[in-house]
């Protein structure tokens, strides 16, 4: 009996100062806290799957955001170097083969990675129209890619999609990820 009462005690202050811990704990970045989470909703290609998001209020509220590692796969001398590559390579085509370039990209980094991104205008199935943008970033001989969907306007959408990529659960997944971890 006495066993069962010191074992209770334990939890309970066990608990409680997880609880306390947790509610002094920092909270995660005001953007970092608008994306969810969801499965990644593409069939199995020739890359690994990577991680989907979906933003939940703000700027980029109803934006889709996919990303994931592609080893092996970059110019290990340039990197990501103009606008060709990314259209080839940041993964727009599995939202839609119907994407057509908005402007020229311009240079964009992710945390030491280096790359470009661009906005691009879809033509989705069901008629709506959507706006997209890639992102491709490189180390060493590999890519890091994301691609972001929505309705909202395309320049919302990149800044809260390299604000979510600079968090340290992205940068630390990225890399383990390029790492084939």
């Amino acid at each position: 009996m006495r066993r069962a009462a010191t074992t209770a005690a334990a939890v309970i202050a066990i608990g409680a100062t997880g609880v306390g811990a947790y509610q002094l704990a920092p909270q995660p970045a005001t953007v970092s806290a608008h994306w969810r989470e969801i499965a990644w909703p593409f069939p199995r290609d020739g890359w690994p799957a990577g991680r989907a998001f979906r933003c939940e209020g703000g700027a980029c509220d109803g934006a889709a955001l996919y990303l994931r590692a592609k080893r092996g796969f970059c110019n290990c001398d340039s990197g990501v170097a103009d606008d060709d590559e990314v259209d080839r390579v940041a993964d727009i085509d599995l939202i839609t083969p119907r994407f057509r370039p908005t402007a020229p990209g311009e240079v964009v980094h992710v945390g030491e990675m280096h790359g470009r991104a661009r906005a691009y205008d879809l033509a989705t199935y069901d008629g709506a129209g959507h706006a997209a943008v890639g992102i491709a970033v490189s180390r060493r001989c590999d890519l890091f890619v994301a691609a972001a969907q929505g309705r909202g306007d395309a320049g919302a959408m990149q800044q809260a999609a390299l604000a979510f990529l600079e968090t340290l659960d992205i940068k630390s997944w990225a890399m383990a990820a390029l790492d084939g971890k």
